[in-house]
């Protein structure tokens, strides 16, 4: 894919936004942008960009692994996040992993079989209180599931197989 090919006119859009002097601070919408066709951003993509910000490939990517929401990886077509923070472990999370982990007869950053899903851990997802939680990346969007078990889990990811949510 080529931002520049592809999206010449978002991305110049974008860049209009920004001083020149300024326009390394249109690194986010362009990876964004970069993100939305594949869900990841390879590494032409981030080539492209270093050179369009006139930066170096290893700030874009630096940027891309800070981020939970940038992803150099293909996945399923959702990603579930879990947080897995202190809060989150004290009301249970590392069980539910675990559970979740058995009846998807995967471990943590694997796909299921069937493409569907990858589970990510991830730190703070800022709803302690409502532990153990998880957010879904997909073609809708983010959505987040709080106070979760196994079961409701495992119900949500059957709707996500036929296609509702």
């Amino acid at each position: 894919m080529s931002l520049v090919k592809n999206h010449s006119k978002e991305v110049k859009q974008i860049l209009s936004k920004y001083p020149p002097e300024g326009k390394r601070s249109a690194v986010m919408p362009l990876l964004y942008l970069a993100q939305r066709e594949e869900g990841y951003v390879n590494k032409t993509a981030m080539q492209e960009i270093a050179q369009i910000l006139e930066i170096t490939e290893t700030e874009v990517a630096s940027i891309v692994g800070f981020y939970t929401l940038y992803h150099d990886e293909k996945a399923g077509k959702y990603r579930m996040q879990v947080c897995t923070d202190l809060p989150c472990a004290l009301r249970g999370v590392d069980e539910f992993l675990q559970n979740l982990c058995g009846n998807l007869g995967i471990k943590v950053g694997e796909t299921t079989p069937d493409g569907l899903v990858t589970l990510e851990e991830v730190k703070c997802l800022a709803g302690c209180d409502k532990a153990p939680l998880f957010q879904t990346q997909g073609p809708d969007g983010i959505q987040y599931h709080e106070n979760m078990t196994v079961d409701k889990t495992m119900e949500l990811i059957e709707a996500l197989k036929g296609g509702k949510e």
